[in-house]
């Protein structure tokens, strides 16, 4: 049975969502972009009803997806999370990950990418704590290899984070200030080695004249 668009109205609420009325009542709600070729007057079907929905649910999906990315690059284990947190069904979440990534808005390889350098500048870590966050985000484990192998050297990432920390030692006497950044850089996950060179090496940049290099 058809049933016919008797109105078509703009939410108050939500200019981006149109009310449809069907044989003088209101009957659902769509995108814009989905209503945009319904027209007052035409007849509809039950099937044709259906397909508006699945299209309209599919584009929710989407552009809540999109609000989601824009707050900062996702991972697609992380987008899948959200949307079935936010009650999307199986088929739509997969949907709309294809959907994302053949637009080139959803690319695991590039996430890691930026993730790893917000890292490298902002907080500076080691391979290994590195890998794990990107593990915890559902990297695929060949993504997470392939970019942490064009990762600068551990002792140049150690170094940098030591320079910025050092700042807050400053007036200390050698044994505290090698233990607090030590500490510090166990924290980043960085080796022993590594961290008893840039001990040493930050120790020299604060205090060029007292060389603790055997102690």
């Amino acid at each position: 049975m058809e049933r016919k668009i008797t109105a078509l109205k703009v939410q108050k609420n939500n200019p981006n969502r149109i009310n449809v009325y069907l044989d003088g009542e209101f009957a659902f709600g769509l995108s814009r972009i989905v209503a945009a070729w319904l027209n007052v007057g035409q007849m509809v079907s039950e099937e044709k009803i259906q397909q508006l929905q699945a299209e309209d649910t599919a584009e929710v999906a989407f552009q809540r997806a999109m609000r989601f990315l824009a707050h900062r690059p996702r991972s697609e284990h992380e987008l899948v999370q959200k949307l079935q947190t936010l009650g999307f069904e199986p088929a739509v979440v997969r949907a709309t990950i294809e959907r994302l990534k053949n637009s080139g808005y959803l690319d695991d390889r590039q996430f890691s990418k930026l993730w790893v350098e917000n890292r490298n500048e902002f907080r500076p870590r080691s391979r290994r704590v590195l890998a794990l966050e990107l593990r915890q985000k559902g990297v695929a484990e060949d993504v997470i290899q392939n970019t942490l192998s064009e990762n600068p050297e551990e002792e140049a990432l150690a170094y940098r984070a030591a320079s910025r920390y050092v700042r807050r030692l400053e007036g200390l006497e050698w044994q505290m200030f090698r233990n607090r950044l030590s500490a510090f850089l166990a924290r980043r996950g960085f080796s022993y080695g590594t961290i008893s060179s840039v001990v040493r090496r930050a120790w020299l940049d604060v205090k060029p004249t007292e060389d603790h290099s055997e102690n």
